[in-house]
């Protein structure tokens, strides 16, 4: 055989051989995308974002809102309760004309709390969060409060839903030679408690959420996806997502391997923009991050 017709075979081979494969590398690389896309398609809002506009017009913010492309919803309990002076049914039927899902909404959980438990589950709600506690005096503060929010996971579960805990910066810093938030974590039974992890806020603490999320995987089942501006100087200095200082597509990733399954979009400052703008530029972030 001389080197021309051996050549032609190796050369014919290879070609073959890549056609066969083609296919298959093709619908890898589709199923990789298609997961991906599905990340990014359904992402929140907690509605605090627009704590100034909501109260004046529920129904109207909510339209606009949906129209941005949050799929999902996180409230908070204000004046108007959980529900904007609509009933729970009557709120999640606007959800779902909306194409939106309220998935979740930090509450006061000091004050009718099965009731609330039990309005959420009918709508279908997964989480009731407990959005806030404050720096304890002391470790055994926190273990009594880790005590309570087992109470409280048993009342959720029993209605069919969840119980977690959003973080400020204070469980994230040293106490008596530990984190208040290690002290939570391990006090808290797995199946009655999950946490939502504030990651701006374990920023501002100066730890680093990857580390956390790895260390108690499965347990951060929600996340604040809300960016701190470059060279902040106050606690609570927040920015349109984009422009601030944290990575979030390095850490969503570690948090999507870690068993994270809400993303929830937030932003308590504006500057040079109003909330409905800064919601809106948002969620146009939140559709091209790719992790």
């Amino acid at each position: 055989m001389n080197h021309k017709r051996r050549d032609f075979l190796r050369l014919s081979g290879n070609l073959a051989l890549g056609l066969a494969i083609a296919p298959t590398a093709c619908k890898l690389m589709s199923k990789e995308e298609e997961e991906t896309a599905k990340a990014l398609s359904k992402f929140g809002l907690q509605l605090y974002t627009l704590r100034d506009d909501l109260p004046k017009d529920p129904q109207g913010i909510l339209k606009q809102v949906a129209s941005f492309g949050y799929k999902q919803i996180e409230g908070y309990e204000g004046p108007q309760g959980l529900f904007w002076s609509m009933t729970n049914t009557d709120f999640k039927k606007y959800m779902d004309d909306l194409g939106m899902e309220f998935i979740s909404s930090h509450c006061d959980i000091n004050k009718d709390f099965e009731k609330k438990a039990a309005e959420a589950a009918a709508i279908g709600m997964k989480y009731l969060i407990c959005p806030y506690k404050g720096a304890q005096k002391s470790l055994d503060d926190y273990k009594k409060i880790a005590d309570e929010f087992n109470a409280k996971g048993e009342i959720c579960k029993k209605n069919g839903i969840r119980f977690a805990y959003h973080n400020h910066d204070y469980t994230f810093k040293q106490q008596e030679g530990q984190f208040p938030q290690d002290v939570l974590m391990k006090g808290t039974d797995p199946a009655l408690v999950d946490f939502e992890m504030d990651i701006y806020w374990v920023v501002a603490a100066g730890q680093d959420p990857e580390e956390w999320l790895k260390k108690y995987k499965d347990r951060f089942r929600a996340c604040h996806v809300k960016d701190r501006t470059k060279n902040a100087t106050e606690a609570a200095d927040t920015c349109t997502l984009g422009m601030g200082s944290i990575d979030f597509a390095k850490i969503l990733k570690t948090a999507k391997k870690t068993g994270m399954q809400y993303y929830i979009v937030e932003q308590e400052k504006y500057a040079g923009t109003t909330p409905l703008e800064a919601t809106k530029d948002d969620a146009e972030y939140m559709k091209k991050l790719k992790f």
